[in-house]
């Protein structure tokens, strides 16, 4: 019984890592994340999601009809209990180039945002900054983030309901003083999948001291939201990311991304087969006439109470052909 549970244990990781495989490369191709020659800084944080994108990406640079360069790069942010050594002896186990970069973020962060307030905004913002000029230091071409697909649709609906505006992750983006290139080769990758990959391959996981205890962050609140969605209706999550790809322009209201003051009307060529011109004019009897011919008292063999034709029908069908 054992030996038959652990062969389809394997079973089972051995689908989920071919998934999560396919997925990162499904990614990278469809938006050119990676290309020869590219020197990739891979940011790790400790948590599950970066873990598994180094792991990916590592079979992937094995793999790869391209050749490229991975970098792994750490933020000691000086958080209280930081377990420092952590890290070093993962990516020198793995013989993987790494850097630790030390910034004392948190004490900024806490002397900035009052106790119980959100740092998630200021922590990231601090992040990026340093992340973004150690990358042109390093002569890197590509950072690549851990972000995976649900937190690209929580991101969509958090700028949504709290910031007013449709805006979410990109899977490659382009900095804007336009120095550095962020791709995220997880974006076509589900968060459950990655869990249960970071709980088979036992990373040595890094809890954050400053976001991780925080309770009733917006972020939770719409990750609780899609999940509930995502029970009610499986794949409510997929539908609203291929969303994401499948934009109208013409059918929102930005006036910056559609230039509705040019439209105008062009009847030079025939009508489309969708759209039938109409066969002639429409009559619509007076109310009188209505009335008669519905009338018991003018046309015995019509009984109101039984004939589908009466007075709100037939103004129904003329709305409906005007």
């Amino acid at each position: 019984m054992n030996d038959n549970q652990s062969r389809q244990d394997r079973v089972e990781f051995n689908k989920l890592q071919k998934r999560l495989r396919r997925q990162a490369g499904s990614a990278i191709i469809d938006y050119d994340m990676i290309v020869e020659g590219d020197r990739i800084m891979v940011c790790l944080s400790g948590g599950k999601d970066s873990y598994c994108m180094l792991d990916i990406l590592l079979h992937l640079q094995k793999t790869a009809p391209v050749s490229f360069e991975l970098i792994a790069v750490n933020m000691d942010q000086k958080q209280p209990g930081f377990p420092e050594e952590v890290l070093p002896g993962y990516l020198a186990s793995l013989g993987v180039p790494y850097h630790i970069v030390e910034r004392d973020t948190y004490s900024v962060v806490k002397a900035v945002i009052p106790e119980g307030k959100t740092t998630c905004g200021l922590c990231s913002r601090l992040r990026r900054g340093t992340l973004y000029g150690f990358a042109e230091q390093i002569g890197a071409t590509k950072i690549a983030l851990g972000h995976h697909k649900d937190d690209i649709v929580e991101t969509l609906f958090l700028n949504l309901f709290y910031g007013g505006r449709l805006k979410a992750m990109p899977p490659k983006l382009l900095a804007d003083d336009r120095r550095n290139v962020v791709i995220r080769p997880l974006a076509y990758c589900r968060e459950a999948d990655l869990a249960r990959y970071a709980e088979h391959r036992r990373y040595p996981i890094i809890p954050c001291n400053l976001c991780g205890s925080q309770e009733n962050l917006q972020r939770q609140a719409i990750k609780a939201m899609l999940q509930t969605w995502d029970r009610q209706d499986p794949g409510r999550t997929e539908t609203i990311f291929s969303a994401l790809q499948r934009v109208s322009p013409s059918q929102l209201a930005d006036s910056d991304l559609f230039d509705f003051s040019r439209l105008q009307i062009d009847r030079s060529s025939p009508p489309s087969p969708r759209t039938p011109p109409m066969a002639g004019p429409v009559v619509v009897e007076p109310p009188s006439a209505v009335n008669a011919a519905t009338d018991p008292a003018t046309d015995p063999a019509t009984d109101p109470a039984t004939d589908p034709a009466t007075t709100a029908d037939v103004d129904f069908i003329d709305t409906v052909n005007l």
